[in-house]
């Protein structure tokens, strides 16, 4: 039974899927200009728009392979469960509770990621907060493993 849970995310203005509609409607619109200009001689715009979208779209593809990045953590009854999800590939820790405890380069550093430390594992969280976010997040979860701690 989970007891809390984050769920720590980049902030993006626009889903894959929106992206992937803008980039078809630029292509869709550069292409038609670039055809006039070919058709009128200037075969070298062509070229360039076929260069120039190229380049738009192995920008958008790194974004969008980004945009759905997050962390989860959740303190179930015996155990801290983080799980990072970047570029589609996820990496899953489960903590000791009995153990765990924010790592000496935690949150009172300033632009430091919160470290979890538990049995020789270490996690570093909050890649996706600011750092103000990211103080208020780690206090938070230090009172709910202190609070978890007292009820055993």
């Amino acid at each position: 039974m989970v007891k809390r849970e984050w769920l720590l995310k980049r902030n993006c203005s626009i889903a894959p899927r929106q992206l992937g509609q803008v980039f078809a409607i630029l292509c869709a619109v550069s292409l038609a200009v670039a055809f006039v200009f070919t058709l009128r001689g200037a075969w070298y715009i062509l070229v360039f728009s076929v260069l120039e979208l190229s380049a738009v779209g192995f920008a958008f593809l790194i974004y969008a392979r980004h945009a759905t990045d997050r962390e989860y953590i959740a303190l179930v009854e015996d155990c801290l469960l983080v799980e990072f999800v970047q570029a589609g590939k996820t990496s899953h820790y489960r903590l000791d509770l009995q153990h765990v405890r924010l790592g000496p380069a935690g949150f009172h550093s300033a632009g430091k990621l919160v470290r979890l430390e538990s049995s020789g594992i270490r996690v570093d969280v909050g890649r996706y907060l600011t750092e103000w976010k990211r103080r208020e997040f780690a206090l938070e979860l230090e009172r709910e493993l202190s609070a978890s701690s007292n009820v055993r």
